[in-house]
């Protein structure tokens, strides 16, 4: 059965530390289980225009919200140990690192797998590999850029591939797609 978690973040602005809003979706014995999602004020409160033309949220969405340091040990909790797949992964663990990062916490050991990846290697005809054209592929109707849909909709892109090609655990079809499944811990990796 499929067990892993989905993670996917929003930003204020271009800086990977900017954080405004996170979801987390846990998958358990291949059903969507349980999911976690906040507002979060980014350093300063400080938004880009384009990012809200994006998604929406506004430094007064986030005028009252926790900063990251706050939510930080929720989202720990739910990544550590565990298996957790993003879309465009870099994106998302870059987020993470940064805002670890500024707030002086210690990276959390987890593997993480590009769901991006996934769906380029599962389903190679589509026109794009974009959640929302993916998604629309899958037949789910989700509000891109609102980062629990989104990571509803990312949860559901291994699902969908596992059933197809008969993988019983995110592992497995990382292995029969050819997909690495990366450890989050390597600071390297993410340096700002």
């Amino acid at each position: 059965m499929m067990n892993f978690m989905a993670i996917d973040f929003e930003t204020a602005t271009s800086a990977r530390d900017s954080a405004c809003s996170v979801a987390v979706v846990e998958v358990r014995g291949g059903r969507l289980y349980d999911s976690y999602y906040t507002l979060i004020q980014p350093p300063g409160n400080r938004y880009n225009w384009f990012n809200v033309q994006i998604h929406g949220i506004t430094r007064e969405d986030t005028a009252d919200a926790p900063v990251f340091s706050s939510v930080w040990p929720e989202l720990c909790a739910r990544l550590e140990g565990r298996v957790v797949v993003a879309h465009n992964a870099r994106f998302d663990m870059s987020v993470l690192a940064s805002c670890l990062a500024g707030a002086g916490l210690p990276f959390p050991r987890f593997s993480y797998c590009d769901t991006v990846a996934i769906s380029r290697k599962a389903w190679p005809n589509l026109t794009d590999h974009k959640l929302n054209t993916v998604g629309d592929f899958l037949h789910i109707d989700f509000h891109h850029h609102n980062a629990l849909d989104d990571a509803r909709t990312c949860a559901a892109i291994p699902l969908c591939a596992g059933r197809e090609l008969a993988a019983d655990s995110l592992e497995g079809l990382a292995r029969l797609l050819g997909v690495q499944v990366h450890p989050f811990s390597d600071r390297k990796r993410w340096k700002r």
